[in-house]
């Protein structure tokens, strides 16, 4: 599937064509359910440096972050490799890597992004990522929230819609 790799496949493709990665921009999370929020923010991702990568949470690791509770349904609702064709066919996307842990701390040591980005409603001091990040002189930003939705309110909103 074109622009989803595998951690050695995308190792090996940086290695070949820095000059196309570098200055690599990183970012990780579930993209259950695509939004208008996700869209903005990997654009305000991308304008950060030449080439985007997101970390994308395997179903594994999403049931494990996102652990089912009564009246919500299983997450995550999309597979993770549909989740990863529709996260690579968006236009700031430069490649996506599924990856099974809770954390993208793995990833990041493999990759040594110079741009590590998360949602503005996260904060330095709680992400298990940054002191990697920081290990071998890579940059955080956190990106401020432009549309206030999630996944979660989403599909609440739906199974209300459902129960009414």
């Amino acid at each position: 599937m074109p622009g989803v790799y595998s951690l050695p496949e995308l190792v090996q493709a940086i290695a070949l064509h820095p000059d196309h990665w570098r200055p690599l921009v990183f970012t990780n999370g579930c993209f259950d359910l695509i939004h208008p929020g996700h869209v903005r923010y990997l654009r305000a991702a991308k304008e950060l440096g030449r080439s985007l990568v997101v970390g994308l949470n395997s179903d594994q690791s999403v049931r494990a972050i996102k652990p089912q509770t009564p009246g919500r349904p299983a997450r995550p609702i999309v597979p993770e490799m549909q989740r990863a064709e529709v996260l690579a066919a968006l236009k700031p996307v430069d490649g996506v890597v599924i990856f099974a842990e809770t954390t993208a701390c793995q990833l990041i040591q493999t990759l040594q992004p110079d741009i590590y980005v998360k949602g503005g409603d996260y904060n330095l001091e709680t992400l298990p990522e940054v002191p990697d990040v920081w290990d071998y002189g890579g940059d955080v930003k956190l990106i401020t929230i432009e549309i206030s939705s999630s996944t979660t309110a989403i599909i609440q909103s739906i199974l209300q819609s459902v129960w009414e």
